[in-house]
Order: C-alpha cells, then structure tokens, then sequence
C-alpha cells in the first residue's frame, strides 16, 4: 500500500529569531525529519560556503539567489522529496519564503522572478505549514553577539538590511496564500512551542499528528 504522503512544515524568521530551536523541538515531537537551509545536502554545505562566508569572493545579489536555489533543488531531491513520499513529515529550518524575504524584500530582487526561480527548483513542492518567528532586529540582533560566534556574511548586514528582510517576511505572512502561522518569538521557548504545537495540530487534523 502506498504510505500516506508526508507533510512539509518550514521554519522562518531573522537570524536569532529561535527558529533552529524550535525546528529541532517540533521535529523530535513529531518524530519528523529534521533539515535546514543552506548547507543539508553534500553539495548545500559547499554552496553554504560560498553563500554565507565572509572571506571569500563577493557575491551579487543574482548570484546569491541561484546559489540558493541550487541548494534548495539538491535539498529537495535528495532530502525533502524522499521523506513526504515515504509518508514522514519534515520541518525545515528556512524553505522558500527565506528566499523571498532575503534576496527579494532585503536585496532588491524583483519577486515574480525569484517566484519563478523558486518554483523550478522546487519541483512546485510547497511548505504545509510555514511558521514565522517574529521579533524585533535590535533583540535579534543582541541574541546573536551573545552566542559569541562570528557572524556570516547575510548576518553581517547592518540593521537596514535586516529590517527589510523581518519586513518582508512579514508582508509575506499577511498575503497568507498559503497557511502560515506568525509567533512573538520574545516569549519563552515554551510558549513558542506550545504555539507552533496547537497550529500543527490543526494542519494534522482528524487522525492526529504522525
């Protein structure tokens, strides 16, 4: 009997936002498959290279979209796809709308194409269930100088960028052509989760969650 398809729940928001947290909390409570954007793949960590280092050659704004989407198109053919026609649910840490919020509303690309980009690459596979983790930049921005890691090279953006980008993100939440969930990501991690927990419940409907 062919296995009930899986479903794709994606992670988003601004670096510092918590998302990598609760990725990894939601997928272990689902018992789902647990990946990320860039670098899930052997290729993807070599594109992640070159997308995100800082001591590297500089990167254009069309580049950076193409290398994305090459990561992406490997990430779905090798990870993503398998695992929903096998029936799992995946939760990625960044998908498509990371794309749009980044490279689109933060770098100035225009949308239908990179709409266009993202499409090819993904096959049409789109996310069930897309959570935005929404927080300020300036507390974002904190979080990240207090891990005491060196910044790549999208988190070195100044504060602008940053803000076009957690903008963008949520101008892509409020068109909701596809169910996405928008969560104060200042309260706890409890909350947080508890949160993105009810709402998948809801994707999951009767039968329940995996």
């Amino acid at each position: 009997m062919t296995p009930t398809r899986g479903r794709l729940i994606a992670l988003e928001g601004i670096d510092g936002c918590g998302k990598s947290t609760q990725a990894r909390l939601l997928a272990g409570r689902l018992g789902a498959l647990a990946t990320f954007e860039p670098g899930a793949t052997p290729l993807g960590s070599a594109l992640r290279g070159l997308v995100l280092g800082r001591d590297g050659a500089p990167v254009s704004p069309r580049t950076e979209a193409l290398l994305m989407a090459a990561d992406r198109a490997q990430h779905v053919a090798e990870v993503i796809l398998p695992a929903l026609d096998a029936g799992r649910w995946v939760v990625t840490d960044r998908y498509a709308a990371s794309t749009l919020a980044y490279q689109g509303f933060g770098r100035g690309l225009a949308r239908r194409e990179l709409e266009e980009l993202i499409g090819w690459a993904t096959g049409g596979i789109r996310p069930d269930l897309t959570v935005l983790f929404d927080l300020p930049v300036a507390v974002a921005a904190a979080r990240r100088r207090g891990t005491g890691d060196r910044e790549d090279r999208m988190e070195a953006e100044g504060s602008a960028f940053q803000q076009r980008v957690a903008d963008g993100y949520l101008a892509l939440a409020t068109e909701r052509t596809d169910p996405w969930l928008v969560v104060d990501a200042t309260e706890s991690v409890e909350a947080i989760a508890d949160a993105v927990w009810d709402a998948v419940e809801v994707l999951a409907g009767p039968g329940g969650t995996p």
